[in-house]
């Protein structure tokens, strides 16, 4: 786990939206990619809502989240203070206000418990604990195989909702039975947007949104298309359109077209 401040020569600061957006990053540590991009495009937040995210990092998602509606109230929980740090240095170095508490999903702070939100965001780790070969660096390895179990993640995020309000959730595939188990049981009105890297290929990510209090029947949308063609071009940039309007532009990203 990181307890201390990261120093500066120990980041990069990296572009997004565009250059929009500039996010500083642990140059060894745990590192956005387009996930947390994603996943704050697809909330359908509103001026004057309040929006939480859970496991925040140094808060990519919540950072391109506020660039793209502004007026939101921005909240973050993170377990390891070091990236706690990184989050409130980049919401501040970008202009935006928000405050991050440092605290464990399981047991979240009294200031966390106090807030209800119209939309709570969550990149949980992708891996459970002891299913793979650890990565070098502990906090890497906090956020790509915490210790919370996923129900524990969507059990804050039923509590902190508001009636009406929504959980998102970006995660690996492979997770899909337990997630979608534990937002049927917690949430309603479930929907998955299944990420495919290209036309033709297995997803390995899927957006899933549920409402609390929902009743609507589980919805599977047609999958998003990250990249056209049938190979990586090094040499270019091979996002499909709707796509790279979200990572350059800052566009939405809508379930269904």
């Amino acid at each position: 786990m990181r307890h201390e401040p990261f120093a500066d020569d120990a980041l990069t600061r990296d572009a997004f939206l565009g250059g929009r957006l500039h996010i500083r990053q642990p140059r060894d540590g745990y590192r956005a990619g387009i996930d947390p991009v994603l996943l704050a495009a697809a909330i359908p937040a509103k001026p004057g809502e309040t929006a939480l995210e859970l496991g925040c990092g140094a808060a990519p998602a919540l950072c391109c989240l506020g660039i793209r509606v502004p007026g939101l109230t921005l909240v973050g929980l993170e377990l390891q203070p070091g990236y706690a740090d990184l989050a409130r240095r980049n919401l501040a170095e970008n202009g935006l206000s928000g405050t991050i508490h440092t605290g464990d999903v399981t047991d979240p702070p009294a200031g966390l418990r106090a807030i209800t939100a119209h939309h709570v965001l969550i990149n949980p780790p992708y891996f459970e604990p002891g299913t793979r070969s650890p990565a070098p660096d502990p906090g890497r390895e906090i956020a790509l195989a915490g210790p919370a179990p996923l129900p524990a993640w969507i059990d804050t995020a039923a509590r902190r909702l508001r009636p009406g309000g929504t959980c998102t959730i970006v995660l690996r595939a492979e997770r899909l039975p337990d997630a979608l188990a534990a937002l049927t049981a917690r949430l309603g009105s479930v929907e998955a947007l299944p990420l495919l890297p290209r036309a033709r290929t297995a997803p390995r990510l899927v957006l899933l949104r549920a409402r609390k209090g929902g009743r609507a029947a589980f919805r599977l949308h047609a999958g998003l298309i990250l990249h056209e063609g049938d190979s990586h071009d090094r040499d270019g940039d091979d996002y499909a359109p709707a796509v790279a309007a979200v990572l350059r532009n800052g566009e939405a990203l809508k379930f269904s077209p």
